[in-house]
């Protein structure tokens, strides 16, 4: 029994350092044998049993936990595979995509922001596949949209209750500062304004977009935190606590959501909350305009939402009838 524990533990140590001695060519083998792409499907083993998938449908398998968000599931896997993949939270030497049948090395270039814009790589990328470093370890997902970074990954796979915090604005980089491009009105008190500029969280200096909004969305609901913003020559603190986010990533994102509606990419209701049932609108109505400006995508709705002080005006078609709501 000694003996064949001894050999296993041997094979694991020479399997692991296999995969740095091998580079990328063994991280394309360790993806083959995992079967962590099948059938245009991204279900990598985490655990022995479990494995994480990308998917924009539920799997045939027994789901553990849901991210509707990124579209990540944590399913069981009653085969299980010896090896799995471990998430890399350091930094890489180097990292590449990863499938059955190659290799590409790059680089992230643009980070994640939030849920709204995922990062991107310098070389093409192909779908689906993985960003893993040398010793395959996970650096990230590739997904139709782009790539979904290993901190929200780890994160996914530590969190008991998947939820995502929201301070009521949205957030880029612009010439070294955070700028905020939108901002909820439906949020009670909501002090930001679109222009300003993210200076500060918690005493702390903001970097670039991808961090504020990592901190943001990873606080506990409820949480208090100081805001520092540049307004103009202005330097404004602003204490705000953390609500639940209600849309972003593969859930429409247009701060409606926060009234209870939801969209589809060409901009019709999928679902109305109860809260939202007062509207009397039904599934199926496609939102034509924002405060008499005409929407065609989520960016469109943000940015004249934004622009809304207490009352917005949404024109909206149903079977060639167009009406107008207040809300």
């Amino acid at each position: 029994m000694l003996r064949v524990l001894l050999a296993s533990a041997l094979i694991f140590l020479n399997v692991q350092a296999f995969s740095c001695r091998g580079g990328y060519s063994s991280c394309r083998q360790k993806v083959i044998d995992s079967k962590s792409i099948k059938n245009s499907t991204i279900q990598i083993p985490v655990k022995k049993h479990q494995r994480l998938v990308f998917s924009t449908t539920p799997p045939h398998a027994k789901i553990l936990k849901y991210d509707p968000f990124l579209s990540l599931y944590l399913i069981e896997d009653k085969k299980g595979f010896r090896y799995p993949f471990k998430t890399n939270m350091k930094i890489p030497l180097g990292i590449a995509a990863v499938d059955n049948k190659m290799a590409i090395e790059g680089k992230i270039i643009k980070k994640q922001v939030g849920l709204n814009s995922f990062a991107t790589f310098s070389e093409p990328l192909f779908y689906p596949s993985i960003l893993t470093n040398s010793c395959c370890a996970l650096e990230g997902i590739v997904t139709p949209r782009g790539i979904i970074q290993k901190e929200y990954i780890d994160r996914f796979l530590k969190v008991k209750k998947v939820e995502y915090g929201d301070v009521g604005i949205r957030v880029r980089d612009v010439k070294r500062c955070v700028l905020v491009s939108a901002y909820n009105p439906f949020l009670k008190n909501n002090p930001f304004r679109v222009g300003d500029c993210v200076v500060g969280f918690d005493g702390k200096k903001v970097k670039d977009a991808s961090s504020f909004m990592q901190k943001i969305l990873f606080s506990k609901i409820g949480s208090k935190h100081k805001v520092r913003v540049k307004r103009g020559s202005k330097i404004l603190t602003f204490l705000v606590e953390v609500k639940k986010r209600r849309g972003g990533g593969y859930l429409s994102d247009t701060f409606l959501e926060f009234l209870g509606l939801s969209f589809d990419r060409e901009l019709h209701i999928i679902s109305i909350a109860k809260k939202a049932e007062k509207y009397q609108l039904k599934i199926g109505d496609k939102l034509l305009e924002v405060n008499q400006k005409p929407v065609t995508n989520e960016e469109d709705i943000l940015k004249n939402i934004s622009k809304s002080k207490k009352d917005s005006y949404l024109l909206f078609e149903r079977d060639d009838f167009e009406f107008f709501i207040n809300i």
